[in-house]
């Protein structure tokens, strides 16, 4: 459908995705690739962010934000993305133009919330000809959703912004990461004052502990009911990406499900336990990249 493109211009790293070229003389402003991840994509129109609803995907997930200069209108953009998804076999699965089709507040929700654009993607100022466009590709190894949104940017007279997302459904790549038992806790207790726990799993900006934590819940039970003079903090980390008093709060609320848990399934006596949020004031990798905030986005069982 495509042939790749690199442009003087473009930031270090980037590409076209190989399904989908960029619109003629577009240069790259913002990129970013994950072999695994989830992606928020709207599907329908946002009145109010806070009610927003997406179609929620995981996979290989693609991000570029591109910068078209000259005076290119949004309509002839979009139009032009259409036409190349319609020929590569793509289905329309939502398309809206402006505010009165797309809703009041779809391009804050697209641009500023953190849940679909990385914040920080491409600096601009919203116009008001934004448009939308969601479409899907069944294909025998995995479906391909694409999702564009295009607006002028007030700022400039001579610039119209596109934001591409390309989500790729693959398995994820499983057994990277081990459960700790009780005795590797105790160990990274012993050793360190405290040990990271990648086995407590939320959904994205969620602190409902999910079923598959239980294995991890129940390690840290045993660990902390063999050893009834041990006291701990139930430290939330949290990445970097979205408001930091968001993502205190949030990280809070985390470590505070955790002591929940273990206090109300597994007996563990509440004084025991200090729950405490951090956000991301101490990370373990850079943000900067997929991986390294997967690695931020943690519970830690701390020694007092």
């Amino acid at each position: 459908m495509s042939t790749l493109s690199i442009a003087a211009d473009d930031v270090s790293g980037s590409k076209d995705h190989p399904l989908l070229s960029r619109f003629t003389g577009a240069t790259i402003g913002s990129y970013s690739y994950s072999q695994f991840d989830e992606a928020l994509l709207p599907n329908q129109p946002i009145a109010t962010e806070s009610r927003a609803k997406t179609l929620t995907l995981e996979g290989q997930v693609t991000r570029i934000g591109y910068i078209i200069s000259g005076d290119k209108s949004t309509l002839e953009v979009e139009r032009n993305y259409l036409e190349a998804l319609q020929r590569g076999g793509f289905q329309t699965l939502f398309h809206c133009a402006k505010d009165d089709q797309c809703g009041g507040d779809f391009q804050s929700f697209v641009i500023n919330s953190g849940k679909v654009a990385p914040l920080g993607t491409i600096t601009a100022s919203f116009g008001g000809a934004h448009r939308s466009i969601l479409a899907g590709l069944t294909r025998p190894t995995g479906d391909v959703y694409v999702f564009l949104h295009i607006m002028d940017d007030s700022s400039s007279n001579h610039r119209t912004l596109v934001y591409e997302e390309v989500v790729e459904q693959v398995p994820m790549k499983s057994g990277q990461v081990q459960v700790l038992d009780a005795g590797a806790l105790q160990k990274g207790l012993a050793r360190n004052g405290k040990v990271a726990l990648y086995g407590i799993y939320f959904d994205t900006d969620q602190a409902q502990i999910k079923p598959e934590s239980a294995t991890q819940l129940e390690a840290m039970a045993k660990l902390l009911n063999t050893n009834p003079s041990l006291n701990v903090f139930i430290v939330g980390h949290t990445d970097n990406q979205g408001p930091f008093a968001h993502n205190l709060e949030l990280s809070q609320k985390r470590a505070e499900a955790v002591v929940q848990a273990l206090t109300g399934t597994y007996h563990v006596a509440p004084a025991r336990l200090t729950p405490k949020g951090v956000a991301s004031l101490s990370p373990v990798a850079s943000n900067s990249e997929d991986a390294g905030r997967a690695q931020n986005r943690r519970v830690e069982l701390v020694q007092q």
